[in-house]
């Protein structure tokens, strides 16, 4: 496959990610007012790890779930149950539009992770587009820090833990190809960790309710497998642009569905985290660029070399 079919291929999968993944938050969030998070999970996780082996038998598949990363996949595994958790309370007390801020620091946050575990240096503008981008957490609250509440907690413990699991996502695609298993392992553990909780929170469903959850697991399924494609298809600063259509999707669904009108604050604060994400990106390409045979020449002119 050529750069250009990567590239194209890689952008469109990453943005039917966005409208997938936005619907399985909002669905989330339609399940998180009535039922305990492992309830949600514990059936979820099972439909997807079905969904995974099934999808293994597929002639164009066939690649078996087993993996050559099992302490990379471990660590992924852990975070996304972390995760999971963390966006189920966060989204039980936010609305839509709120919780893309905190998600919007995700790829902030990865260009920090980035260094230590992918080995890839770590520029001095991450830190401050990072800073920029706390900022923009606390547009959220224009009344002062008080209004600080126990989901804005689970919000940054989601969007910490969700890009370790996305960084680890990238590590363990330098090694293997098998983009299934990274959907397997960490939806086994999501399944065995929640369904150990289960019988302290089981509450009876109705079958419209169980539906939801089907539909939330094939959702989830689909997205996570899309990712973890794009992610190799694309460099990190391409794909992260193409993610902030997810805050469009939360408010229209967060419209449609739930009665929620994003406030001035979350408009700003979104648009800090955007603006600085994008110059991230921005200094990424500077730089690789100039490190090119050439590069500084395209960037300030031509480069005298006589005395």
């Amino acid at each position: 496959m050529t750069g250009l079919r990567s590239a194209v291929l890689g952008a469109a999968l990453v943005v039917v990610y966005t409208a997938l993944i936005s619907s399985a938050d909002a669905i989330t969030k339609l399940i998180a007012g009535s039922y305990a998070a492992p309830q949600l999970y514990a059936l979820s996780g099972l439909i997807v790890v079905v969904l995974s082996i099934i999808a293994d038998r597929h002639p164009s598949q066939r690649r078996g779930l087993a993996t050559t990363q099992p302490v990379a996949m471990a660590v992924r595994a852990v975070a996304t149950v972390a995760a999971a958790v963390s966006f189920f309370y966060g989204f039980r007390h936010l609305p839509l539009a709120d919780m893309f801020l905190f998600i919007a620091l995700m790829p902030l946050l990865a260009g920090l992770m980035s260094g230590p575990i992918l080995g890839e240096h770590v520029h001095p503008a991450a830190w401050g587009a990072l800073v920029a981008g706390f900022v923009g957490v606390l547009c959220l609250f224009p009344a002062g820090v008080h209004s600080v509440s126990a989901g804005h907690g689970f919000a940054l413990a989601a969007s910490v833990f969700g890009t370790l699991s996305m960084v680890m996502a990238r590590y363990i695609g330098r090694f293997e190809r098998n983009a299934l298993a990274q959907v397997f392992y960490p939806n086994l553990a999501i399944c065995g960790s929640m369904a150990v909780a289960l019988p302290f929170v089981w509450t009876p469903m109705p079958l419209a309710d169980l539906g939801w959850v089907a539909a939330y697991a094939g959702l989830l399924f689909a997205a996570r497998w899309l990712l973890v494609v794009a992610l190799r298809l694309l460099t990190a600063y391409a794909v992260t642009p193409l993610m902030n259509l997810q805050f469009v999707w939360m408010v229209v669904l967060g419209a449609l569905f739930f009665n929620e009108i994003p406030g001035w604050g979350t408009v700003l604060g979104v648009a800090i985290v955007v603006a600085s994400g994008l110059f991230l990106i921005w200094d990424q390409i500077a730089g690789a660029e100039a490190r090119q045979p050439g590069g500084l020449r395209r960037r300030f002119g031509r480069v005298r070399t006589d005395p």
